[in-house]
């Protein structure tokens, strides 16, 4: 018997469809199992495609499960973003809630509302605490993986990798046409990175001036993330899983000024034709990051029904 599920498309940090990361989220899915959820996965050849279920803890207002098109991962931010505004749009939530917490393979992510809860005009998930591997040595081997020469990366800035959930190897580029010259050769990645698990490579290049910003004081960062080697994605139009330690970086590295309240844009999609736009604030406490959040909006692109078998 041919069993049906409602599903929604919507693009994520972005305020125009069409535009942003898209991300499928399927609902009430409890009666798929893990293979037909990653065969979904595949089918709807996204980014990633989240999983709707009833929560198991009750500080969370809903439990979901997020695959790429290659595997299931704990945490990711677009989804994360995505997921909260469907169900804040759909009716999913309590009335007037603006702030809850999503269950996710790491456990409760939390999510706050601005604007109309009913139909939010941005969102904001907490990032935990960043930490970061050991500077990587051998820059030249990952110059030569991205297609790009030692005098591409930004020097003093180090290779290494950085989580808040998920780990992505951060690579510093000196500029924006150097971020756009990047072409993946995977063997000479993995080569580079040894024995070590595999990572997304998220490059990006900084404001020259920490201290610059735009209209709205925001410190500009212009990126890219490639994982066709971990999650069959060639290339991410935008990562907010990586967003987080990001911003970290920025501030540890002195890429921006530190200033008790940090408001970073990292642009990123724009290279593939799916311009994104990744909010990052950070607040500082005694010269520490004591907040770090992501946050961006999201416009409804395609409602539908999947058949499974």
């Amino acid at each position: 018997m041919t069993r049906e599920y409602r599903f929604a498309q919507v693009d994520v940090f972005t305020d125009r469809v069409l535009g942003g990361n898209p991300l499928g989220v399927v609902f009430d899915a409890a009666g798929l199992g893990d293979g037909e959820m990653q065969a979904v996965a595949r089918e709807m050849n996204l980014s990633e495609t989240t999983f709707l279920l009833p929560p198991t803890r009750s500080d969370c207002a809903a439990r979901m499960r997020i695959f790429t098109p290659a595997r299931e991962v704990p945490f990711a931010g677009h989804p994360t973003i995505g997921t909260s505004w469907v169900l804040a749009t759909e009716g999913l939530l309590p009335k007037g809630t603006t702030r809850f917490f999503l269950e996710e393979g790491i456990g409760p992510v939390e999510v706050e509302l601005e604007g109309d809860p009913a139909h939010p005009s941005f969102l904001w998930m907490r990032h935990g605490e960043a930490e970061f591997g050991p500077e990587r040595s051998n820059r030249a081997s990952f110059a030569g993986a991205l297609g790009l020469e030692e005098g591409d990366l930004l020097a003093g800035a180090p290779i290494r990798s950085g989580s808040t959930g998920s780990r992505f190897l951060f690579v510093p580029l000196r500029d924006r046409a150097a971020v756009d010259r990047a072409v993946l050769d995977v063997p000479r990645l993995l080569a580079a990175m040894g024995d070590g698990p595999r990572l997304g490579v998220f490059v990006f290049a900084a404001d020259r001036d920490p201290a610059a910003g735009d209209a709205a004081g925001a410190a500009r960062v212009y990126s890219r993330m490639f994982a066709p080697h971990t999650s069959g994605v060639p290339e991410d139009p935008a990562t907010g899983s990586a967003s987080g330690p990001l911003g970290a970086y920025l501030v540890e590295h002195g890429l921006v000024a530190p200033e008790p309240a940090i408001h970073v844009v990292s642009e990123q999609g724009t290279k593939m034709g799916r311009q994104s736009f990744v909010h990052i604030r950070i607040a500082m406490t005694a010269g520490r990051i004591s907040d770090l959040r992501v946050g961006g909006s999201v416009v409804p692109a395609i409602e539908g029904r999947l058949r499974v078998p």
